[in-house]
């Protein structure tokens, strides 16, 4: 085999591989907050091996209900913590776990497990709608 030769099959085989980790690679889990009829924005994650989603974005001054199911029973998964909120709070096991707050300024509060290895964050925005058409970009200060 020529150099050549050499070069083309490497450079399709990282082609490969790079297409498969496009097509098949992780995901960022997001989700905004749908409003219910009492006007709270609503969200449902899944605590299994990390949160699902993991950025939550929703409208700042409006109140947030955050339902947390836990599918599992490690023990990295048994809290959760929203250190600027002031909100640590036990998660059962194979059970919903109701957080709610009302985040007052347009920033990230971060979430944790007890013990920081699990980690999320909810992304407050102004403005409902253009926090919707905003999904997936932060705000202004994540550009």
């Amino acid at each position: 085999m020529s150099v050549g030769e050499v070069v083309v099959v490497l450079l399709g085989a990282a082609l490969i591989v790079g297409e498969l980790w496009f097509f098949l690679g992780p995901r960022a889990r997001t989700a905004a907050a749908r409003p219910t009829n009492g006007g709270v924005q609503e969200v449902q994650v899944l605590v299994k091996g990390g949160y699902d989603p993991d950025t939550i974005f929703v409208e700042a001054g409006r109140p947030v209900r955050l339902l947390f199911y836990r599918d599992e029973t490690a023990a990295c998964s048994e809290r959760v913590v929203f250190p600027d909120l002031g909100i640590d709070r036990e998660l059962p096991s194979f059970a919903t776990t109701k957080i709610e707050f009302t985040p007052g300024n347009a920033r990230d509060y971060p979430f944790s497990c007890g013990h920081g290895v699990m980690q999320g964050r909810v992304v407050a925005q102004v403005g409902g709608e253009r926090a919707r058409a905003n999904l997936g970009r932060g705000h202004s200060t994540h550009g």
